[in-house]
C-alpha cells in the first residue's frame, strides 16, 4: 500500500532556469489564453458551432506536464482540452479550423470543439464523454508495452470525472500491469455546477491513488514551476518502468462550465477574487521579472508574437471550406 499522497512545492529559486526554457512556459501559456479568449469571443457573436468549454485560469497545469513529454509521448483529453492540444504542439490554424466546422480541421470539421485529435504530436483526443478517456488512454499505455518502447500517456481528467466508474478500472488495470501511464487530475473545484467537495468523499483526489498502489502526489496548479518539476520526476520514473501514478493539480475553473452558462452556482466577487490572486500567467510575470531573469520587453514580445499567430489562426478558419455534404457518411467507423 502507498502512502498518502505527498505536496510538491514550487522550487525556491528559478534562477538555474534556462531562458528558452522560461520563454517556452510563457509562450505556451499565453497562446492558450489568447486562443480561448478569441474562442469566447467568436462564439458568442455566432462564429463558432456547437458548444465550447475554455481553459482560462488552469494554463499552467497543461504547459508544465506537456514541456517534459516528447512527441511520440500520448495524451487523452478532456470536453476542456483547447489547452493541452496546443500545450502538445499541434498547429493553431487546423485546431481553430476545427472549432470552427470547417474542412481543414484536424478531424475535418466533424469533431469539433469536444473532439479535436491530432495523432501527429500524440494527441488521442479530446473527449465529450465525462471520463471517457481512462481506458482509451490505459489502451495506449498497454499498446507501447506490448511494442516494447519507452512511450508515456497522460490522461487528464478533472475533479467530478474522478467519481466516475471507469476512473477506478482503469487505474486498477493500470496499477496491476505496471503500465507507464500518468492520471492527472485538473481540480479546477467545480464538476459543472456543483462544487467537488458535496460529491467525491475526499478532500484530495490524489488520496484514491493510495487503492491501487500507486503514488499520488498534489501541486499548485497555477504554478506552472511548481508543475513542470513535479510532472518531469513522475514522468522520467514512469518512462524508467515505475508504474503509474496520479498527480492533482489544485487549480480553478474561471469561467463557467460551458461558454454561455449563466453561473448561478457561484458569485462573481468569488471568482474574481480567485483569478486575481492566482492568474498562472500573472504569477509567472511577477515571479520572471522579480528574480530578474526575463525583463517586460522580453514578455511583451512573447505576447506580441502570439497574438499576431492567433489572429492568423482566426482569420485562416473564417475563410477556410466547409466539408461538402457529399461527405457526411465518410471517416465513420460503422
Amino acid at each position: 500500500m502507498c502512502a498518502k499522497p505527498v505536496r510538491k512545492k514550487s522550487p525556491t529559486s528559478i534562477r538555474n532556469y534556462d531562458k528558452d526554457l522560461l520563454k517556452s512556459f510563457y509562450e505556451t501559456m499565453m497562446k492558450i489564453r489568447y486562443f480561448e479568449q478569441n474562442i469566447q469571443e467568436k462564439f458568442l457573436a455566432g462564429e463558432i458551432p456547437g458548444f465550447v468549454h475554455v481553459y482560462i485560469g488552469e494554463e499552467a497545469t497543461g504547459t508544465g506536464i506537456m514541456t517534459n513529454l516528447r512527441s511520440d509521448d500520448y495524451i487523452q483529453t478532456t470536453h476542456r482540452g483547447h489547452g493541452h492540444t496546443i500545450a502538445k504542439g499541434a498547429e493553431l490554424k487546423r485546431m481553430m479550423a476545427e472549432i470552427y466546422g470547417k474542412k481543414p480541421g484536424f478531424c475535418k470539421g466533424k469533431g469539433g470543439s469536444m473532439h479535436i485529435a491530432d495523432f501527429s504530436v500524440g494527441m488521442l483526443g479530446a473527449n465529450g464523454v465525462v471520463g471517457g478517456g481512462y481506458t482509451l488512454a490505459t489502451g495506449a499505455a498497454l499498446a507501447t508495452r506490448m511494442l516494447g518502447k519507452d512511450q508515456v500517456t497522460v490522461v487528464f481528467f478533472g475533479d467530478g470525472a474522478s467519481n466516475r466508474g471507469t476512473f477506478h478500472e482503469a487505474a486498477n488495470m493500470a496499477a496491476a500491469w505496471d503500465l507507464p501511464i500518468l492520471f492527472v487530475c485538473e481540480n479546477n473545484q467545480w464538476a459543472s455546477t456543483t462544487p467537488y467537495r458535496t460529491t467525491t468523499s475526499v478532500e484530495d483526489i490524489a488520496d484514491r491513488a493510495q487503492g491501487y498502489g500507486m503514488p499520488g502526489v498534489i501541486v499548485d496548479g497555477n504554478d506552472v514551476f511548481a508543475v513542470y518539476e513535479t510532472a518531469r520526476k513522475l514522468i522520467e520514473d514512469i518512462r524508467k518502468g515505475s508504474g503509474p501514478a496520479l498527480l492533482e493539480c489544485k487549480t480553478y475553473r474561471i469561467g463557467g462550465h460551458f461558454v454561455g452558462d449563466p453561473e448561478m452556482y457561484r458569485t462573481k466577487e468569488e471568482v474574481q477574487k480567485v483569478f486575481k490572486e492566482n492568474d498562472p500567467i500573472s504569477r509567472f510575470e511577477e515571479r520572471v521579472l522579480d528574480e530578474k531573469v526575463m525583463t517586460r520587453e522580453e514578455l511583451d514580445q512573447i505576447k506580441e508574437k502570439v497574438l499576431k499567430e492567433v489572429d492568423e489562426a482566426v482569420e485562416f478558419a473564417r475563410q477556410a471550406p466547409e466539408p461538402d455534404p457529399s461527405e457526411l457518411y465518410q471517416d465513420l467507423y460503422v
